[in-house]
């Protein structure tokens, strides 16, 4: 089992391919909580340089919620990160984690089905972004 689900675009700058990935994601009910730019962190903290690179810590607060009524120390597996990469010029990577395979490790039937539905939502807003 993957523990992501991805899609590229093509003919994109970077930041379309951020805006467009927000928006998928809004339309299934997450927001996002945190945004890390890797390539200024990277520069700033080791003085290297790294390609364009984002991750979008996201977040469905019905859902976080259900799952952390199930799994009070679920919060240390939360938000959802989605990542965001320029492989080429013009050609972004998008990728989500499918919360499903990492909370494998909890033995918590109400916590994976709440994983299941997460993964799902997680799956449309990859499909959706390339439409």
């Amino acid at each position: 089992m993957d523990y992501y689900f991805s899609t590229q675009l093509k003919d994109s700058t970077f930041d379309d391919a951020v805006s467009k990935t927000k928006e998928a994601l809004k339309s299934e009910g997450f927001g996002v909580l945190t945004e890390i730019d890797m390539k200024a962190t990277l520069k700033k903290k080791l003085d290297v340089h790294f390609h364009n690179y984002i991750i979008l810590g996201a977040c469905n607060p019905p859902l976080a919620y259900e799952a952390l009524k199930a799994e009070d120390k679920i919060g240390t597996m939360l938000p959802c990160n989605v990542i965001l990469q320029e492989r080429e010029q013009n050609t972004i990577e998008i990728a989500a984690v499918d919360p499903a395979a990492s909370m494998q490790a909890v033995k918590n039937d109400a916590l994976i089905t709440v994983a299941e539905t997460v993964r799902e939502k997680l799956k449309k807003v990859i499909q959706n972004i390339t439409k």
